[in-house]
């Protein structure tokens, strides 16, 4: 039997006459790499922020490393490790101050909080730089270290928004190659990205729009059903649809 990180039935999101995310069906299987891939006011922060329990949903429902999203979300903000494409450290602290402060913030303490940096450290390859203020890291080590200090609780769950954007291509591919690793060790991540060479990484991706979930599936499986190279020539031809349909329609409308 699969086991799912994440499900949701219906799951909408409506602020105002905005409707943000639009009744969304979705699985994502423990242990895959999750790609939301839409242009920038597709719906896909929102989705994140109700996935993760900090937004509650207008109707639908939803579950996430097997707790529901409205009525658990506290417990779900304990299993999951957030990164976002900003970096959010403190960048007066060296990188070894910053990984000491968070696993105060998740309550490691001692020998406990001792063994799992250096656990993260390994993972990372962050040895040697640990002195570093983080003002004074380029922008792939400091998503690395970010990453670092959200792996210290163990999270059940990964979830990265645009965690590249910006970084250099080596950075880019070490740090892949470090997700890679994590989903291979049963870890989930839910990744937001405009890089396609990153989705083409994806167990499973998901092209949003509009607040809909246009097409699902793995990146080979895409391509090969809508009869494209690249999944940048489906990004764009599936938006071009879309804002085409919404022209003829005189606007959004949802049933």
């Amino acid at each position: 039997m699969t086991l799912l990180a994440i499900e949701t039935k219906q799951l909408t999101k409506q602020f105002g006459n905005i409707r943000a995310v639009n009744k969304v069906n979705l699985q994502i299987n423990k242990g895959h790499i999750y790609g939301f891939l839409g242009p920038n006011g597709s719906g896909k922060s929102t989705m994140i922020r109700m996935l993760c329990g900090v937004l509650k949903p207008t109707s639908g429902k939803g579950t996430v490393v097997s707790h529901d999203i409205e009525t658990e979300s506290e417990r779900i903000k304990q299993k999951i490790g957030y990164m976002s494409q900003k970096f959010s450290l403190y960048e007066e602290l060296t990188m070894k101050e910053n990984l000491d402060f968070y696993a105060g913030v998740y309550g490691l303490t001692g020998k406990e909080s001792k063994a799992r940096q250096e656990e993260v450290i390994t993972v990372t390859g962050l040895s040697g730089r640990l002195n570093q203020r983080a003002s004074n890291l380029s922008g792939g080590w400091k998503q690395r270290l970010a990453l670092s200090c959200a792996l210290l609780h163990k999270p059940e769950l990964l979830v990265l928004d645009e965690p590249t954007a910006g970084v250099d291509p080596v950075s880019r591919k070490i740090f892949w190659d470090i997700i890679t690793d994590l989903s291979k060790d049963g870890i989930t991540v839910l990744v937001t990205t405009h890089y396609m060479d990153e989705a083409e990484l994806c167990t499973e991706i998901g092209f949003i729009f509009y607040g809909t979930i246009l097409v699902s599936g793995t990146p080979q499986e895409l391509k090969t059903e809508h009869n494209v190279h690249h999944l940048d020539d489906l990004f764009i031809k599936l938006v071009k649809e879309q804002q085409e349909k919404t022209l003829l329609n005189g606007g959004l409308t949802y049933a």
